[in-house]
């Protein structure tokens, strides 16, 4: 397709520079409204229409972007820009399967897209099919291998398979490529612990809480590392700060997690995980 011919009906270059400029900047609904004047002269630009439909996206008007997409589809209907874009608007309503399908169709459309590898890994995650989100993400680091999010949620999906070991390498990877990545550094801690390296899992326990010291996630995990070590001051410390940041969630896990069983004779314990907050 020839891309020097201006007036085309799959494009408006004067609109297209103004809605992607106001979308670039988070302005959607300006950005809606650009595409809506290439529509108004140029029906048929489904390119237009596909990224109308990104920008609804984002404001959460998912049925109108669908509807979007769906248009582009139907003027277009081997571009796989839309497909994309209706899959990920299908994943945001919990629709996976019919968002793997449109994942499918851009994928065969277009076999080199990181991003459509990594939604349908994700998608899949959902599902509960990890091997072929592992598959998926696989896919998504062959072609970009320093995507931290495709390590970690590699790791997430062969985590809920036991595959442990495994999946702390994709973790490290995370860390390694993005050191500031406070979730990564907890599922790293947490498969640690799995793997009984407690002392590493608490110092990866620590990395997430410098990044982010309210992970109410990590010092509760950290809290049971300390128990496996016999540390009961270590257990308190660390208990402590996860029931003041949510006191009900975690005084409710402590009084039943089987890990803080040698210390439930403690009067430091007890009244740790009895007390009650003022209502």
């Amino acid at each position: 397709m020839s891309r020097n011919q201006g007036t085309t009906q799959d494009s408006h270059p004067w609109h297209d520079h103004h809605g992607n400029t106001l979308f670039n900047l988070g302005r959607y609904e300006g950005a809606i409204r650009r595409y809506d004047k290439v529509l108004a002269v140029r029906p048929q630009s489904y390119r237009a229409w596909s990224l109308r439909g990104f920008a609804l996206e984002h404001l959460g008007r998912y049925d109108e972007a669908i509807a979007s997409f769906d248009e582009a589809i139907h003027l277009r209907p081997k571009v796989p820009l839309a497909w994309h874009g209706k899959g990920m608007v299908l994943a945001k309503l919990h629709r996976y399967e019919e968002a793997l399908s449109c994942f499918d169709r851009a994928i065969r459309l277009l076999p080199d897209d990181p991003k459509v590898w990594y939604n349908q890994g994700s998608a899949l995650v959902r599902l509960k099919r990890y091997r072929e989100a592992i598959a998926s993400f696989d896919k998504v680091l062959e072609l970009k291998p320093d995507n931290y999010r495709a390590w970690y949620n590699r790791g997430t999906a062969l985590a809920s398979l036991n595959r442990n070991q495994e999946a702390f390498a994709s973790f490290d990877t995370a860390t390694t490529i993005k050191p500031t990545c406070h979730y990564a550094w907890n599922y790293r801690g947490v498969v640690l612990a799995r793997l009984r390296r407690y002392s590493e899992a608490i110092q990866s326990f620590d990395k997430c809480l410098l990044i982010k010291p309210d992970n109410t996630a990590a010092w509760y995990s950290k809290a049971r590392c300390c128990a496996m070590q016999g540390n009961l001051d270590g257990v308190l410390a660390c208990l402590k700060q996860a029931i003041n940041l949510s006191p009900n969630l975690y005084r409710t896990k402590a009084q039943i997690d089987s890990d803080f069983d040698p210390y439930r004779h403690e009067i430091r314990f007890q009244s740790l995980v009895q007390e009650r907050t003022p209502s």
